[in-house]
């Protein structure tokens, strides 16, 4: 099985791609070449994926197999995609953010040393389907830099999550999540602050005292 590699695909020096994968795919409504996609250096693309033209990413990105990546994507460098993760158009990724496998994001905006965990669905409509002004409304989510988004959580249009916040595993988040704060449930609520929680296992006086999260508290 080979790669399927599209004109106009730009793939900096030592990127790996492992065969097949499709690169480079015309979104609908455009031909092959008429976008350019642009892969950075010293990536690792895995099986099973397929990028659409149109978009941007930086060096040393990893994806997971069978990822899609559509059109208008803006991804920074040092950046993983997880297994069989589906990013729509729109979405803005800044360096050194995971996103692990099985999400699901569309115009959505994530900040530097993002977490997400497994199975997180971002939403950006807020009245499915067919709104014809759905784009204008209110959008993807933000989530700004150092924040955490524990697994199977699911994020509502136009929400902010705050810098160094952390939402809890399997929490709907209806509503902003201030800075710094840890929220869980459904609908999320705020329970306490980042800098109240305990190590476990007693190994640090508190989680989150390691790089890069060092310093973070209080900010």
């Amino acid at each position: 099985m080979n790669n399927m590699i599209s004109p106009n695909v730009v793939i900096g020096e030592g990127t790996v791609i492992d065969a097949p994968s499709i690169i480079g795919k015309p979104p609908r409504g455009a031909r092959e070449g008429d976008l350019r996609l642009v892969l950075g250096k010293d990536g690792h693309i895995r099986p099973f994926t397929t990028l659409y033209a149109g978009s941007t990413i930086g060096d040393h990105f990893n994806t997971g197999q069978g990822v899609s990546i559509r059109e208008d994507n803006i991804i920074g460098h040092n950046v993983s995609v997880g297994t069989n993760s589906v990013l729509e158009f729109g979405n803005r990724i800044d360096d050194y953010s995971r996103i692990h496998s099985n999400c699901f994001m569309e115009m959505t905006t994530i900040g530097k040393y993002v977490f997400v965990g497994p199975n997180v669905v971002f939403t950006d409509d807020p009245h499915p389907m067919l709104c014809p002004r759905y784009k204008e409304c209110k959008g993807g989510a933000v989530v700004e830099d150092y924040a955490r988004i524990g697994a199977n959580s699911t994020i509502l249009p136009g929400i902010r999550i705050g810098r160094n916040s952390l939402v809890g595993a399997g929490s709907v988040v209806t509503k902003d999540v201030p800075p710094g704060t840890v929220v869980t449930g459904n609908p999320a609520r705020v329970i306490k602050n980042v800098d109240q929680l305990k190590c476990l296992k007693g190994f640090y006086e508190r989680p989150y005292t390691w790089p890069p999260y060092e310093g973070e508290e209080g900010r």
